[in-house]
């Protein structure tokens, strides 16, 4: 279980998925992108734009339901990528390894790209941005909203009271 967060804001994400984009743009053409979803969506439109990569498609797979977890199982294939020849996959972060396994295996030749890798998957991914502690539960912007905080100083009032 993780014991520490890290928050990953909206310009974040965007530098980080420049960064891959830039990284990957040696091994350009790729015919296409398969986005793993969700994660991999906003990743996916970014370095889409950055290599000027029409085609996108996308992969969905399942490794739990509301109350365990599961066999992984593919909900939506990427029918467009066939084997993954000449594409590239993206997702926003390989952690267990298990959704990056099942996408390797339904594309053994496609190049597999993610923002952020823990150690225990890392191996599992072709390029990545930054490596997260095993111990870090990532943040992203579209699972956390932006909330008021009041200034220090109005607290000091309100407990002077």
């Amino acid at each position: 279980m993780a014991v520490n967060y890290a928050t990953v804001t909206w310009d974040q994400l965007h530098r980080d998925a420049r960064l891959l984009a830039e990284s990957l743009v040696p091994s350009l053409p790729f015919k296409g992108i398969v986005a793993v979803t969700r994660g991999g969506l906003i990743p996916a439109a970014i370095i889409a734009r950055e290599l000027n990569c029409r085609l996108v498609e996308t992969i969905s797979v399942v490794t739990y339901d509301e109350e365990s977890r599961g066999e992984p199982q593919i909900i939506k294939a990427p029918e467009a990528a066939g084997d993954g020849e000449g594409f590239l996959v993206i997702d926003d972060l390989v952690d267990s390894g298990v959704t990056a396994k099942v996408v390797r295996e339904r594309l053994p030749k496609a190049v597999f790209a993610c923002l952020y890798a823990k150690p225990a998957a890392k191996a599992l991914t072709d390029k990545f941005v930054v490596e997260v502690p095993q111990d870090t539960w990532i943040l992203f912007p579209w699972d956390t909203a932006p909330l008021f905080v009041p200034p220090l100083a109005s607290k000091k009032k309100d407990t002077n009271n």
